[in-house]
């Protein structure tokens, strides 16, 4: 034989439950979690609401906050600023690359690696026309090599990106996109 249910009373809707105790009032936070007001004028505010009569919510405590997370697509890119980004960067490449080999040259002429390659082919009897190394790489000519090679880097780096952005293009409509989901830490 099943036991009798006895009907349970009718649940006290959360207004009249939270009358009977005394919560904390919701206080209005800015972005960084700090209060835009004081909690003393915060209570004062709200005693005065429950004077007038003007029911007010009860704070809610939360745990620690979680992290947010975001799930973004990157759908599609903007040819031309890839390519102004791509320009930039090609020179700012170029001038690292004009400095480093002029840098590199000063060293190796410090050292006097120039005048010890010369010696060395001398000493092998190949010496004709009074070989020197150091006027065949000196400064100026290879900057001029390393300028000329650096223009066409910045030319070829520039047209590839932005070959690149515009396939990128074509295939992000036939797939969705490159899916990114970021997180707050």
């Amino acid at each position: 034989m099943p036991a009798a249910v006895a009907p349970e009373a009718p649940a006290e809707p959360a207004s009249e439950a939270a009358e009977g105790h005394e919560h904390a009032p919701r206080v209005a936070r800015s972005v960084s979690n700090k209060p835009l007001i004081d909690e003393e004028k915060a209570r004062e505010h709200a005693e005065s609401k429950a004077q007038s009569g003007i029911k007010v919510r009860p704070a809610v405590r939360r745990g620690t906050p979680r992290a947010r997370r975001m799930n973004l697509s990157l759908t599609r890119l903007n040819v031309w600023s890839v390519g102004k980004v791509s320009f930039m960067m090609s020179i700012a490449g170029a001038l690292i690359q004009i400095v480093a080999a002029a840098l590199v040259w000063v060293l190796l002429n410090v050292v006097g690696v120039f005048d010890q390659i010369t010696q060395i082919v001398a000493s092998t009897g190949l010496n004709a026309d009074g070989f020197n190394l150091a006027q065949v790489f000196s400064l100026p000519t290879v900057l001029s090599a390393v300028t000329i090679f650096s223009i066409i880097e910045i030319v070829l780096f520039t047209l590839l990106a932005v070959i690149v952005a515009a396939i990128y293009n074509v295939v992000s409509s036939l797939v969705g996109g490159v899916h990114v989901t970021l997180g707050d830490d």
